[in-house]
């Protein structure tokens, strides 16, 4: 049975190297077998993390028309408020019930300090997750942080409100799904659905647990390496007790590189089989995956 691995971050900061290097491994075995991963001891406080959700609530309770001023309008800015069924994260099924808040690093100076300070933590947070990525790799620790540092990253505050009426036929809170960008942070509430897709095919509940972040690798670190590490398809799944009847909530932090960034097929990764894919530039490849979710609708 395949388990999603807990890993205490602490002794990735120990000046003793065979301490740090035995969470890189951990790391770098829970990245290449099931592409998430639980981290304890993550740095982030617990009490930062309950502001932004309290913020997230009272943005959502606002009345739709409020919440409309803010819309999404397009992929190049890939900000604002996105409605509920406005997204399809699995293109071939119906909107997905959930509407978020998309935040990048401009926007969150104009919403809320604890966001702007949230939004610090987590972009540290990723940055020593990519250290660890770069040891697993056999890279200089500063190979991927160097390619993250214009700070490109997406804040999502998400809800999926209490289903008041059957949904279609297919429609899920969040389709089946893979990330897009190097890494992605996420923290979730108690209400459940999270589920992930096996490399054997079977899906797995992802449910919270107390004092971790989820974390997951996303399509560009899968190409990066080669599948080294994967990029693990994943969805939010409708409860099938009372749970349906509440809201859940959860908050992700989108780790992506510099626009610019080539990603190409890194040499360490080329031992067992050549390069998967041709190189391409981190921003274009995210464009096209913003275009296909959100299609016409």
């Amino acid at each position: 049975m395949v388990i999603i691995p807990v890993i205490d971050l602490t002794a990735f900061s120990s000046s003793n190297a065979a301490t740090q290097q035995a969470v890189v491994k951990q790391i770098c075995q829970a990245c290449h077998e099931i592409g998430f991963m639980y981290l304890q001891n993550s740095g982030i406080s617990k009490n930062l993390i309950n502001q932004v959700f309290t913020h997230s609530k009272s943005f959502f309770n606002l009345p739709l028309e409020v919440k409309q001023k803010q819309a999404w309008s397009d992929e190049f800015s890939n900000t604002g408020y996105v409605g509920i069924e406005r997204e399809r994260l699995n293109p071939n099924n119906p909107g997905d019930l959930k509407e978020a808040l998309n935040v990048n690093k401009q926007a969150a100076v104009g919403i809320d300090a604890s966001i702007v300070t949230f939004y610090d933590s987590c972009t540290e947070l990723a940055n020593t997750i990519l250290q660890a990525y770069a040891l697993a790799l056999e890279l200089p620790e500063n190979y991927f942080t160097t390619r993250h540092n214009q700070q490109n990253h997406t804040l999502r505050l998400l809800h999926y409100p209490p289903l008041q009426t059957p949904s279609k036929p297919g429609q899920v809170r969040a389709g089946e799904h893979s990330d897009y960008g190097s890494i992605t942070l996420l923290f979730q509430d108690d209400i459940g659905g999270l589920e992930v897709q096996t490399t054997s095919g079977e899906w797995i509940a992802a449910p919270a647990i107390p004092d971790t972040v989820v974390i997951n690798t996303g399509d560009l670190m899968q190409r990066w390496t080669n599948h080294v590490f994967c990029s693990t398809k994943h969805r939010v799944m409708i409860p099938n007790d009372d749970r349906v009847k509440q809201s859940r909530y959860s908050i992700a932090f989108f780790c992506h590189p510099n626009d610019d960034t080539e990603i190409t097929c890194l040499e360490s990764c080329q031992k067992e089989q050549s390069p998967i894919y041709p190189p391409i530039l981190a921003g274009e490849y995210l464009l096209s995956r913003l275009q296909a979710s959100y299609g016409n609708s």
